[in-house]
């Protein structure tokens, strides 16, 4: 299969943010690419909850991600919505969305850990206070093999990615926009560290550059193999990675070190 990740610098405008996703999806999908995921919080960023509130819809009333469906069905390509922010009730939901060939809505993830730290004195995120956490993890069936569902701070806790594995599963997105202060650190070292502890492939589109006045993302988008190989790598800039690969390479390394 033909996996491609989109690396995005969305800011606080809507329309262009959408504009830019559709671009690079186009281009994903003239590089023939089976599976298109892009990354968290594609279509806003925004610390105005006003703003962010006015360009977030309900589930079955999103424009944009109807418009995704009839492009995902028009082009017979899946495509994963590493992030949207969803309207239910009074909190807003932070979810990763799979919509397969057909442009049916196969599953969605609600982002489980709320990023709620103090990075300084200048940055500080609180998650909880806009966003209201999921409570299950979720994988989907696909036709090049099951695929497991995180988002970003996810990263951090192993053992959601150790429960996620016992599915047996071939892949785990991980659509982020992590700091640039804590993906100098960290990103990588985790990602490569969920893929081996797990033998899953991974894949990770990220958020890069100057989103906000108060957000800053590292960028690199990576796709990682279940040996920790880095295959492919975008380390700034908007635009597409891909990497062509064998699905069973994930089955094949738990049958040879069957640590799990």
């Amino acid at each position: 299969m033909r996996v491609a990740c989109i690396q995005l610098c969305t800011g606080e405008d809507y329309n262009r943010n959408c504009f830019e996703i559709l671009k690079y999806i186009n281009q994903a999908i003239k590089l023939k690419s089976d599976l298109i995921v892009t990354p968290e919080a594609s279509t806003i960023l925004s610390r105005d909850k006003k703003k962010l509130k006015h360009f977030t819809f309900k589930m079955n009333e999103d424009p944009f991600l109807k418009k995704l469906t009839l492009i995902a069905k028009k082009n017979k390509k899946w495509i994963l919505l590493g992030s949207v922010f969803i309207k239910e009730k009074n909190k807003l939901k932070n979810r990763s969305i799979v919509i397969d060939s057909k442009g049916k809505i196969k599953a969605y993830y609600d982002k489980i850990n709320m990023f709620d730290v103090k990075l300084s004195k200048k940055e500080i995120h609180n998650e909880s206070k806009t966003f209201k956490p999921g409570t299950q993890l979720k994988s989907v069936n696909t036709p090049w093999g099951k695929l497991g569902l995180t988002i970003c701070y996810d990263l951090r806790f192993p053992e959601l990615y150790r429960m996620l594995s016992k599915k047996k599963l071939n892949f785990i997105t991980v659509p982020a926009a992590f700091t640039k202060i804590t993906g100098k650190k960290h990103w990588l070292t985790l990602l490569k560290a969920r893929a081996i502890e797990n033998f899953c492939f991974i894949f990770a589109p990220a958020q890069s550059g100057k989103n906000t006045d108060y957000r800053e993302t590292f960028g690199h988008t990576a796709i990682i193999s279940p040996d920790g190989v880095v295959l492919k790598l975008k380390k700034k800039s908007p635009g597409i990675i891909y990497s062509d690969i064998n699905p069973n390479l994930s089955l094949e390394l738990r049958k040879k070190i069957p640590s799990l």
